[in-house]
């Protein structure tokens, strides 16, 4: 006998921050007019990390989704635009390159542009790949408009994400979730009691003596993990053994010189050091490995390279890489760093977030809990998380790096199977394997792959079917208008104003932020 389904009545958020709020808020607004009771539980006591301020630009998907204002929503946050990330040192010292969000020229005679440039560069063709990425020498130049909408114009090739406050993104989402019917309650949870038969959480107990039941609960308590790990017990992939940076330290300083539109990660000799440019300050961090380089000496290899005064005293972080071994365990599913933690080398912490976000809202489930609704979502966060995973390992292995123990580390090391595969495909003639799952597309990790020097030993051979002289002079006329198109572009900080997007005002009030 097949049972009916039953909607789920009651959902309780546990933790706020950035993963607890955005989940707030897209529930809010995607089950509007359903009889679904939403909860949020946090404590003033807990502190949120609070230091992913650095975005990718499905982003403006999700805000998009939700109704909200761009120009509202980055005057509140303090926010800036970010056309990508800038990495120095990272294939050799000295070395630097820009990931951009956007691609490389446009497609000739139906090939990636890469490909083609590939077959220019034997040739001895002397231009960067970066010349022909609107985004990158929009950053450089520190200058950003919007993309067009003419797919013909080079314009469109590019896409952009946000450098914001996180902290108050939190707080802008919570009174857009609390506007709509989100009920927050203060308290911090001791205990959380099991069902006898089920084995899913039943209700969680408040130091307060409050007891709050639910249907479906979202585990958004941090690292802790309180429900997903605490309570069920779900255990953790641990990924050291490829991402060994376990500890990072943290520090806003004033703003100094232009501001640009672009995130930087600098290879240090034990880690790495960004750089988050924002209206009213930049975020500083250094991630490194413990079994490299003391926590006194890293955080005085981060206070030695700011740009300004500090704005605070550095706070420092601890983690371990990897994820739970299931996303979704009973009735909980866990969002943000109760999930996992993966470095935020390339941005995507706030962008795990969304991916969990928009899967449980795909996958939502009823009373029963399907197994096969489930298996799915981990199925799906699982290769999202490893995509992810690959990506960043590309960073560290995909270097000339010697020069310290941590780089010697990395050189010596058995990749998974999943990147050797990538990164052999890609050597023998710049093919790259699409992934089923991932956030970054081909120009991603040609960004990567060219700007750390891992250069094919060959290239498509459809790229052969046009003359050299037809494939360079179209290569030039491409290149000549992404300049001007760049040139023409107003720059960074004027375009925050022209667009209203500046901040100058004290922070909205809930009514301004609603409309």
């Amino acid at each position: 006998m097949t049972l009916s389904a039953q909607p789920i009545e009651s959902i309780c958020i546990l933790g706020g921050g950035s993963a607890g709020w955005m989940t707030a808020a897209a529930l809010a607004h995607k089950l509007a007019g359903l009889p679904v009771a939403i909860t949020l539980v946090e404590s003033e006591e807990i502190g949120t990390v609070g230091v992913g301020e650095a975005t990718l630009p499905a982003i403006r998907s999700f805000n998009t989704a939700l109704n909200i204002d761009e120009a509202e929503f980055m005057r509140f946050t303090q926010a800036t635009f970010k056309l990508g990330i800038a990495f120095k040192n990272w294939g050799r010292i000295g070395d630097s390159y820009i990931h951009p969000f956007g691609d490389f020229g446009q497609k000739i005679d139906d090939l990636p542009f890469y490909q083609h440039w590939l077959r220019l560069r034997r040739q001895g063709y002397a231009h960067r790949l970066d010349d022909f990425a609107y985004s990158i020498l929009a950053a450089e130049q520190a200058r950003f408009r919007r993309p067009s909408s003419d797919p013909d114009a080079v314009e469109s090739s590019f896409g952009y994400a946000y450098q914001f406050d996180a902290t108050r993104y939190a707080a802008y989402l919570r009174q857009y979730a609390e506007a709509r019917g989100v009920r927050r309650i203060e308290g911090k949870v001791i205990d959380a009691s099991l069902d006898s038969e089920t084995g899913h959480v039943a209700c969680v107990a408040l130091n307060n003596g409050a007891r709050i039941a639910a249907d479906l609960f979202v585990d958004c308590s941090g690292f802790r993990g309180v429900l997903i790990e605490q309570a069920l017990k779900t255990g953790y992939d641990d990924w050291s053994q490829w991402l060994p940076c376990n500890r990072a330290v943290a520090v806003p300083c004033e703003s100094r010189g232009p501001l640009i539109p672009f995130t930087q990660a600098t290879a240090l000799e034990s880690g790495w050091q960004w750089r988050i440019p924002l209206q009213h300050r930049t975020g500083n961090g250094h991630v490194y490995c413990s079994d490299f380089i003391s926590d006194e000496a890293a955080a005085a290899r981060l206070l030695g390279n700011l740009d300004g005064p500090t704005l605070a005293d550095p706070r420092q972080l601890y983690f371990t890489t990897g994820r739970r071994r299931l996303f979704w365990n009973k009735n909980v599913v866990a969002i943000g760093l109760a999930a996992g933690f993966l470095e935020p080398l390339e941005s995507t912490s706030i962008h795990l977030i969304q991916e969990g976000i928009t899967e449980l809202i795909q996958i939502l489930p009823d009373k029963r809990f399907l197994a096969s609704d489930r298996d799915e979502y981990n199925r799906r966060m699982a290769l999202n998380f490893e995509r992810v995973r690959d990506f960043l390992l590309l960073h560290y292995v995909a270097t000339q790096r010697d020069d310290s123990e941590m780089w010697r580390y990395f050189r010596a090391m058995t990749l998974p199977d999943s990147l050797q595969e990538k990164i052999s495909a890609w050597m023998t003639r710049g093919h790259l394997i699409r992934y089923e799952f991932g956030v970054f597309l081909p120009p991603s990790w040609v960004a990567v792959l060219i700007g750390q020097n891992l250069i094919p030993h060959g290239y498509d051979p459809r790229a052969d079917r046009l003359s050299f002289d037809q494939v360079f002079a179209e290569a030039e006329a491409m290149r000549a208008r992404i300049g001007k198109a760049v040139a023409a572009a107003p720059g960074h900080a004027a375009f925050l104003q022209q667009a209203g997007a500046a901040s100058g005002v004290e922070p909205l009030s809930a009514k301004a932020v609603l409309g």
